[in-house]
């Protein structure tokens, strides 16, 4: 038995209650080490517009493993679509990402490949919605057929946000 200011205790029970102590201390510290136990919520993944790959806050949606392009209102509601879409060939892929409409143009001539684009919604230098066969790959754009891509240069501003998705 052991007297320590003026109380005592068994050293067995004192040595029981340290390794329960330690044990202890060690999973807290481990705990705050790894942001257990802490208040903050880990981020939300982003909400997308029901029957789309993408965020709700875009106009437009293209998701190229899938060949489907929509319109939205940017509020989470589908306005037409899906329609059917085609990305780029491999060599020539259309990036992915969020962008905004930079231009529009009716009958664009591209000089680069001496080629009509009609209805062209350039959402990065060198790369828009515009008609062209869904059935075939572009050279980075996005074909749409002429109606869906009518559609698109009617509903997309510029300033309006488009998301391309893999």
């Amino acid at each position: 038995m052991i007297v320590v200011s003026g109380w005592s205790a068994d050293r067995s029970r004192t040595a029981r209650w340290s390794a329960r102590l330690g044990v202890t201390a060690a999973a807290c510290l481990a705990a705050a080490g790894l942001g257990l136990g802490t208040a903050e919520a880990a981020p939300a993944a982003p909400a997308t517009t029901p029957g789309t790959p993408c965020a709700t806050t875009v106009k437009a949606c293209m998701d190229l493993s899938g060949r489907q392009a929509w319109l939205t209102d940017g509020a989470g509601h589908v306005t037409a679509g899906p329609f059917a879409a085609r990305g780029g060939k491999s060599g020539a892929a259309t990036p992915t990402g969020t962008f905004t409409v930079q231009d529009k143009v009716k009958n664009y001539w591209s000089k680069a490949f001496d080629a009509p684009m009609p209805n062209s919604v350039f959402f990065k230098p060198g790369y828009a919605f515009h008609a062209g066969s869904p059935s075939v790959a572009s050279n980075g754009c996005i074909h749409l057929n002429r109606g869906a891509s009518q559609q698109f240069f009617a509903a997309l501003r510029p300033g309006d946000r488009v998301q391309i998705v893999a």
